[in-house]
């Protein structure tokens, strides 16, 4: 029970976490720039160009009536994180709007306030998805598509933030409308970018002549677990042992180092990976 405590509050700090760097960077970079490049903030951005609405209470409105959507049509299944998340992110942009206003834009540099208005909300979702959490918003129709339907979400949702994008192009000038775009290619490369770095692990296969020194260091000094398995050299037919095991990065360089200094002739290879699944790292679910 505690175990599971501790988990909720780690996860819900994490969701507020990445809540506050979507809202700062939508807010502070994203609405006064008029970048539209998608989701309901892009939406947002849209609708208040042509109605007398701000974006934060748009936004506001938007995400309520997906809630209500998501409520309906999906009952148990729709989750307190993503109700969590839809209401603190709108709130947080509705606060800011009211308390922190934004008549233009921060800076006169647009393209360096597109790379914020990429990479706070990028880095957000990274987050989020890297927790088990849904952002709200889009992803909620995403959620009711994939119960209701066999349409491909992605490409779905890809068309919608498409959409949004070339009318921006229509609505505002030539440049905010390229920009758009430019936010519109480079949000998927920089979230999964982010998703690959947060998870990012050392697989080590290493070769040695005596394993149990190694596998001394990686239980008692990384508190870690490894494979063994015995082996033979093509060339010379002598025994070797082979072990396998993951490690985070820090522990990496300290596995490495050890085995450097202690074991010079052992033949170590060493990946990146940022899917590994079991315990001690990833669950399955």
């Amino acid at each position: 029970m505690e175990h599971k405590v501790k988990l909720a509050i780690f996860e819900y700090t994490m969701i507020t976490v990445a809540a506050i760097l979507l809202v700062g960077g939508v807010h502070f970079f994203k609405f006064p720039n008029n970048f539209s490049f998608g989701g309901v903030t892009g939406m947002a951005v849209i609708f208040s160009a042509v109605t007398p609405l701000s974006a934060g209470t748009i936004n506001f409105v938007i995400n309520m009536a997906l809630l209500v959507v998501g409520f309906a049509a999906l009952g148990r299944e729709f989750g307190i994180k993503t109700v969590y998340v839809s209401i603190l992110i709108s709130l947080g942009l509705s606060a800011l709007e009211k308390y922190f206003p934004m008549a233009r834009p921060m800076t006169d540099e647009p393209v360096l306030e597109l790379i914020f208005a990429i990479i706070l909300p990028a880095l957000s979702s990274a987050i989020l998805f890297n927790i088990g959490a849904s952002g709200g918003g889009t992803d909620i129709v995403a959620m009711v598509l994939k119960k209701h339907s066999t349409v491909n979400i992605g490409t779905a949702l890809f068309l919608v933030d498409l959409m949004i994008t070339v009318a921006a192009c229509f609505i505002f000038d030539a440049q905010t409308g390229l920009f758009s775009f430019c936010g519109l290619m480079a949000k998927s490369l920089v979230i999964d970018t982010t998703i690959e770095n947060i998870n990012l692990c050392k697989y080590f296969t290493i070769v040695c002549d005596n394993p149990e020194p190694i596998c001394d260091f990686i239980h008692e000094e990384l508190v870690r677990s490894a494979t063994i398995f015995q082996a033979e050299g093509t060339y010379t037919h002598n025994r070797k042992y082979v072990i396998l095991t993951v490690m985070k990065r820090g522990q990496a360089v300290q596995l490495r180092n050890y085995i450097k200094w202690n074991q010079p002739d052992a033949f170590m290879m060493i990946t990146n990976s940022s899917e590994i699944i079991g315990k001690g790292f990833r669950g399955l679910n």
